[in-house]
């Protein structure tokens, strides 16, 4: 397979998953809101949080409101991982694959994005917030099972895995970040009403929230929640499932370049992967959860870099 082939088909899988993911993220916020008070008076600014985009964003707003934090975070081409720039980078690297995909994903990808290209503030005041996202979610679940139903389990599909679950295991990582360190500033509220209702949105953000309820019931706890999102190994969205994934399309790749199976980026790195698979969350949680956290985000970067160069470099 060509290099330049491998680069969009990996772009493509990873600029879809972070528009998804940030349309799952902004539709669990509003409903959130919703459902609780908040004393904050920028409630929204948790997204910009989420994803460490605060500076960029303060560049071009004064406050974080509502309507500047969802035009900035849905649809503002100032912003490079907005959800329309995300669904144009997308496009745009599906638009060299026309040979390579069916022709249902690109129908459906290229329809997302000339409807994109129509999305403004007004269209929030059209649709509602919760209109909005839920049929953006809908469009993302239609890619998804197109890609499932319709895609040859070949190296392109491989490929395709790579920069999904690659992005995936990231943005599982800062979620849980953001939430364990900014939202609950409170020591007195942990464990109380407020805490556990956070910790349900974030369940949900992951879409984790009926899948952890059939393993723990209705009791949510930190030490649980970081169990299911960090270390189950049969929930899609979990990091070490994340991680699994990409160790089995790399170790396909590599066979069929006819490398053997791939080395770790680095010793740190490989030894890191081997403790993801053998660590349980109260020990995590004990030894540092944010330290982890970051381990996770420079393991993520360490693995996008060994990609880059092995695959997809090419002059």
């Amino acid at each position: 397979m060509l290099r330049r082939i491998a680069d969009h088909l990996f772009w493509m899988a990873r600029y879809m998953e972070r528009a998804e993911w940030r349309a799952r993220l902004a539709d669990v916020n509003y409903h959130l809101l919703v459902q609780s008070s908040s004393n904050d008076p920028y409630p929204w600014k948790l997204l910009l949080l989420i994803t460490g985009e605060l500076d960029l964003f303060a560049e071009y707003f004064e406050a974080p409101t509502e309507d500047a934090v969802l035009e900035f975070f849905g649809f503002d081409a100032r912003n490079p991982s907005s959800i329309r720039s995300c669904i144009n980078a997308a496009r745009e690297n599906a638009r060299g694959l026309r040979h390579r995909i069916s022709s249902e994903l690109w129908i459906e990808v290229n329809t997302l994005y000339l409807d994109a290209l129509n999305w403004s503030p007004d269209t929030f005041q059209r649709m509602g917030v919760y209109g909005f996202f839920a049929e953006l979610k809908e469009r993302f679940y239609r890619i998804a099972g197109i890609c499932q139903g319709t895609l040859p389990r070949d190296l392109a599909y491989e490929f395709l895995q790579l920069g999904t679950m690659l992005e995936r295991a990231e943005s599982v990582s800062r979620l849980l970040d953001v939430k364990y360190h900014f939202l609950l500033p409170h020591v007195e509220d942990v464990g109380g009403p407020i805490d556990r209702m956070q910790w349900a949105s974030v369940l949900r953000s992951a879409s984790a929230f009926e899948a952890y309820r059939r393993v723990y019931g209705n009791a949510i706890t930190v030490n649980n929640v970081v169990e299911y999102l960090l270390f189950d190994p049969g929930f899609p969205r979990s990091a070490v499932f994340c991680f699994d994934r990409l160790e089995e399309s790399l170790v396909r790749i590599a066979a069929a370049a006819g490398e053997g199976a791939p080395s770790a980026p680095d010793p740190v790195s490989e030894a890191f992967a081997r403790a993801l698979r053998d660590n349980h969350a109260r020990a995590i949680l004990n030894a540092g959860l944010h330290e982890f956290l970051l381990e996770v985000q420079d393991h993520c970067a360490a693995v996008g870099s060994m990609i880059f160069n092995r695959y997809l470099r090419f002059e």
